[in-house]
């Protein structure tokens, strides 16, 4: 596998390759549908609501925590997990101003 080089991009375009990384899996866009529709705490349902063996929804989960995008709390012998709203609305900013680069040129090549 090749070297990325990502030294040569900007901390920006590094930061919106890790969160397209991230969503491109359909698994975690529900994960992440499910935990703002119920707008809380999520612990163990996700295997029976996303319908994925366990071990593939904690590499999901994982992925999200380390984007940040979700927190986990400790709650005995299960780990809760809800949306973090603070790096939610940074994501959000990234990927808007992003999305919303147009072309000054109204020709195509």
């Amino acid at each position: 596998m090749g070297v990325t080089k990502s030294e040569i991009f900007t901390p920006e375009q590094n930061t919106i390759a890790k969160v397209a990384k991230v969503l491109g899996h359909p698994a975690r866009i529900a994960i992440l549908q499910h935990l703002f529709k119920i707008n809380t705490c999520v612990c163990g349902d996700l295997v029976e609501i996303i319908g994925l063996a366990q071990p593939t929804i904690s590499q999901h989960l994982k992925e999200l925590k380390n984007l940040e995008i979700i927190k986990g709390n400790i709650e005995g012998t299960r780990v809760c997990y809800c949306i973090n709203q603070e790096k939610w609305s940074e994501i959000k900013s990234l990927l808007n101003n992003f999305l919303n680069l147009d072309s000054n040129s109204n020709n195509c090549c």
